[in-house]
């Protein structure tokens, strides 16, 4: 070995990159200087002279053996071994080489005498590899795979992607060009879209990115997004490799692995793979210092700020060359023949390559012939306008040559083909009943090792990719899913007769059938679930009428309304709805559980104008109905009466809810967890029409039911604890429902996750009990908490997060950080006139919120116009006597006392001080500020001794109702302005 280290040369094909790096790096951390040498076989042919030319170079060559390098015998790459013989002997031992291919080398290499480094570990990989070019290993130094880059075999620490495909092929040019976008894009997220027509080979360039370009991430998660539904979740199942763990929502963890890799210092590539919709997965590109690849049809990435990249058919030379490595009895004249007939396309060029390949005795010349001109018809298929006639020719002698060599694989691939295409789930016929199989395939089903071959067979005729599995016995790996390409995927189906797509479809629905774990609320059964989504429409099972196929679609859709997929839950309940009514009752069980989930999801989305009209329709519909099941006019009633709370019909709502609960008792009974959920519901309702007493004491009553029934620790029963506290708050007994809400809210974070719904609400409202005591510093932590997890959860237009956020506005007000009080309070105000409409009282209210801080910050015209037209329209929405609409009066005649009116302030407070006892009471904290409001402007007119006698009347009813020293009390004493806070309340 030499002691000074030489310059070193590295020569590699594109497809061996990650190696040529790796080298690279470690021939530097040696001392040694080094270049790299990029040869693409396709593009340019070996030769003595090229070779040469590299010698002139100082130092030595290393050549990098991949297995583009293995067929020197044969065609083209003939010249390799001609020029290796050359320049070895001219270069007197400058050119040496090593192989990084697991493939035995053909004996024309043996004369560079390559050096393996595959299937070892870094350190001997290292040793060989300096040996191998007469450079010493330092004792002590070590390649630094922090800042070098990764050894090759060493995956990222997290990944997921497909394996390689060994007979990639080409494609240099699209290659350089995605690593280029990413590299351009520096530490910021890159997006870059990799977009073309279907078959042009997006999928294969994006699996063969991630395998070239995998040293220069620690993060790499690859994602079928085909399927929207399937997609999140795929994203979502990344929190666990992150070390996530904030709930069962998918939005959730999607957000949570969205702010995760935002902040991370590890490098990390998002490939999400068949992304045609940009606006409905627009939420699963993250921020931070990595890259998202997605390959899609559609270049309207670009308006998301994707970087486009276009990819077209092969070029010729790569059609030849890729050919002719898939069936190497062509040559490349045949090769190019083959490649003019299906015009470079990728996906037609392997399937039928494939096919030569099978069928050695087939005559290429005439195989070519008739995909130039044969007649589809003579093939058995219809022609269609959908594809080239070439392309169904090509097809159809394809499953031609299945069906008579091995009609058991050509009834499976049919079978196949009513699965989504993306990964069709082969597994499941392997878990399928034997009685739900055709007796032939259920017996090759049985047998692994036939089972095995014939899916091979199907590989190797149709060339759709197989991913294998450890299967039940460990030490034996099968078929787990298959890959079909959908242009494929769709000529197959429309190739089947009318009988045989039948009975697929039958066929297909049984087996997802056999799938369905049926608990669908089971964290052990979510996977399942969405793996089964994706098949429900290829299968056929939204337009079976069979129950046990409906039953399965139901479960799906309770799937995922328990993950708050509500989107997709509408979705598919929409759909559902639409196929089952059209050949069933609109009263049949099924499809009014549909209906409901429906109406739900509705719900759940905001989109109340539009669960109303389901909802009504419905009841309706049952209502004619003589023979309609209770149990649905009572679910009927109960949908339809929260969608009318939530719509502000308080009145109508709860008519509707007294109604359901009365007929609840008398047909199931008092006590009974449907009855109390209806009662919950009506308690609810009278809280927001201003019945606070009367609410108190219904959740009372259900909290001792609950207790009783389930147990103190039950979700229901905290939920009625926590609604209990609630309404003991509005109420102004602050103290009381501060103790309830705390033991409350560490029930919650024992029993729920922590970002639980349920819990985060329980947390608002501790955070609002906390402020009503005086704790600010203590509730403004907690609600900033709250609000945070909400919108990283929901986003900021969620109902949850609105209501979160209007109270946030006001106790950072109440904080003294006005300006940012005030761009809360008008945004809240506004998205909520968006969403429900200005005359519903959550946007009147939060604008009356609104009012309140701009007359804090000196806006006091703005502010008299806005809480005037609050009061006006709160007045009209919920009755002048709600609590809602005397706050609103308060907060006028603050508004008019600060612009100067203080006529007009004492008018208002006059009538805000006669309707407040019949709204809440005499003794009520809003009642006692009316009270000291109206005194505070008598005594700015001069009125002092009504004034006086105002103001002692309402310090000893505050003093007596919450104490000298507490913070409300203090308040007044001292002559601050009394408020009024509109407060949403959670429906």
């Amino acid at each position: 070995m030499t002691d000074r280290p030489e310059h070193v040369t590295v020569v590699f094909a594109g497809l061996s990159q990650s190696w040529a790096e790796w080298i690279t790096a470690t021939l530097a951390s040696a001392g040694c200087s080094t270049g790299m040498v990029r040869w693409d076989p396709v593009r340019r042919a070996p030769s003595a002279a090229a070779i040469t030319d590299l010698l002139a170079e100082r130092g030595r060559v290393l050549l990098v053996l991949d297995d583009w390098y293995l067929r020197f015998d044969s065609g083209r790459n003939e010249e390799w071994s001609t020029a290796l013989r050359r320049a070895v002997t001219q270069g007197l031992g400058r050119i040496a080489a090593v192989s990084v291919t697991t493939r035995p080398l053909p004996e024309a290499a043996a004369i560079v005498a390559p050096v393996g480094l595959r299937g070892l570990v870094p350190d001997d990989a290292r040793r060989r590899l300096l040996a191998c070019v007469d450079l010493p290993a330092p004792a002590s130094a070590r390649v630094d795979l922090a800042r070098s880059p990764r050894f090759p075999d060493d995956l990222p620490e997290i990944w997921n992607a497909p394996r390689r495909n060994r007979r990639f092929t080409g494609r240099e040019k699209v290659l350089e060009q995605l690593h280029d976008a990413f590299a351009a894009g520096g530490d910021a997220t890159t997006c870059v879209a990799l977009h073309g027509p279907s078959g042009v080979g997006k999928t294969q360039v994006a699996t063969e990115f991630v395998h070239r370009f995998a040293g220069e991430y620690d993060i790499v998660w690859y994602i079928s997004a085909a399927v929207r539904a399937t997609a999140r979740e795929s994203y979502a199942a990344l929190a666990e490799k992150l070390g996530i763990s904030t709930g069962d929502e998918v939005g959730r963890l999607i957000e949570a692995v969205r702010e995760r890799l935002g902040s991370t210092g590890r490098r990390w590539l998002i490939v999400l793979d068949g992304a045609e919709e940009p606006e409905e997965l627009e939420a699963l590109v993250p921020d931070g210092r990595g890259h998202v690849l997605i390959t899609t049809r559609r270049a309207t990435w670009s308006q998301q700020g994707a970087e486009l990249v276009e990819l077209d058919p092969f070029r010729r030379a790569e059609s030849i060359a890729f050919v002719c490595r898939r069936a190497s009895r062509l040559s490349e004249d045949e090769a190019d023949s083959l490649a003019d007939a299906l015009e470079d396309l990728p996906l037609l060029l392997d399937q039928m390559a494939a096919w030569l390949d099978t069928n050695p005795t087939a005559s290429v010349s005439g195989y070519v012939a008739n995909i130039r001109s044969g007649n589809p018809n003579d093939f058995g298929v219809l022609p269609s306008k959908e594809y080239p006639r070439g392309f169904q020719v090509a097809w159809a002698i394809t499953l031609n040559t299945l069906r008579e060599r091995s009609p058991e694989v050509d009834e499976l691939l049919g079978l196949l083909a009513f699965f989504s295409p993306d990964v069709v789930p082969v597994r499941l016929l392997q878990s399928a009943r034997a009685a739900d199989l055709p007796p032939h395939l259920a017996e090759l089903v049985a047998e692994p090792s036939s089972w095995n071959t014939a899916l091979r067979t199907l590989s190797e005729a149709t060339s759709m990719r197989l991913e294998y599995e450890t299967g039940p016995r460990l030490d034996i790996l099968t078929v787990g899913t298959l890959r079909m390409h959908r242009l494929f995927h769709r000529f197959v189906r429309s190739s089947m007769a009318h009988k045989e797509r039948v009975k697929a479809s039958a066929i297909a629905c049984r087996v997802l059938v056999a799938a369905d774990p049926r608990s669908p609320a089971s964290p052990r059964n979510w996977a399942r679930y969405a793996e089964l989504i994706p098949h429900l429409e290829p299968s056929g099972a939204l337009d079976s009428a069979e129950d046990d196929v409906r039953d399965l679609v139901l479960n799906c859709i309770e799937y995922l309304r328990t993950r708050g997929e509500y989107h997709d839950g509408w979705w598919l309940s929409r759909l559902a709805v639409e196929r089952w009514r059209a050949t069933s009752a609109p009263t049949d069980r099924r499809v009014l559980v549909a209906v409901h989930q429906q109406a739900n999801m509705l719900r759940r989305l905001g989109r109340y104008a539009e669960a109303e009209t389901v909802g009504r329709e419905v009841l309706r519909t049952l209502e004619e109905d003589p023979s309609a099941r209770t149990i649905e006019v009572l679910r009927a009633k109960d949908g339809l009466a929260g969608t009318l709370m939530a719509l502000a019909k308080h009145g109508e709502a709860t008519a509707f809810f007294e109604e359901a609960a009365q007929d609840a008792t008398e047909a199931l009974g008092e006590s009974v967890p449907r009855t109390l959920a209806i009662r919950s519901n009506l308690a609810v309702s009278l809280g927001l029409q201003g019945r606070y007493e009367d609410s108190l004491a219904l959740h009372r009553t259900l909290l001792e039911s609950r207790s009783a029934l389930l147990g103190n620790r039950d979700p229901l029963t905290l939920n009625s604890a926590l609604h209990t506290a609630w309404m003991l708050r509005l109420l102004g007994r602050y103290e009381e429902a501060l103790a309830i809400q705390d033991h409350n809210c560490r029930l919650h974070r024992q029993i729920l996750d922590k970002n639980h719904t349920q819990t985060l609400l329980a947390e608002h409202n501790l955070a609002l009990c906390s402020r009503r005591n005086g704790n600010l510093q203590f509730a403004q932590a907690l609600m900033r908490n709250v609000r945070d997890r909400l919108i990283s959860r929901r986003g900021q237009q969620h109902p949850e997060t609105l209501i979160v956020s209007a109270d946030f506005a006001m106790l950072l007000r109440q904080s003294g950080e006005l300006d940012t009080a005030r761009e809360l309070a008008e945004s809240t105000a506004k998205l909520y006139g968006a969403q429900l409409g200005r005359d519903h009282p959550y946007a009147i209210g939060t604008h009356a919120n609104l009012a309140f801080v701009q007359g804090e910050v000196g806006e006091h015209r703005a502010a008299l116009r806005t809480a005037e037209q609050a009061l006006d329209a709160m007045g009209g929405a919920v009755g002048a006597d709600h609590p809602w609409t005397v706050g609103c009066a308060l907060n006028a005649a603050a508004a008019r006392h600060r612009s100067g009116d203080t006529p007009g302030a004492i008018r208002m407070g006059r009538e805000a001080l006669d309707r407040a006892p019949r709204a809440v009471g005499e003794q009520h904290p809003l009642t006692i500020n009316c009270r000291m409001s109206l005194a505070q402007d008598l005594h700015a007119a001069g009125e002092t001794e009504e004034a006086d006698t105002l103001r002692a009347e309402a310090l000893d009813t505050l003093t007596s109702l919450l104490g000298e020293d507490h913070a409300h009390t203090r308040a007044l004493r001292e002559g601050v302005r009394p408020y009024w806070d509109f407060e949403p309340q959670p429906i």
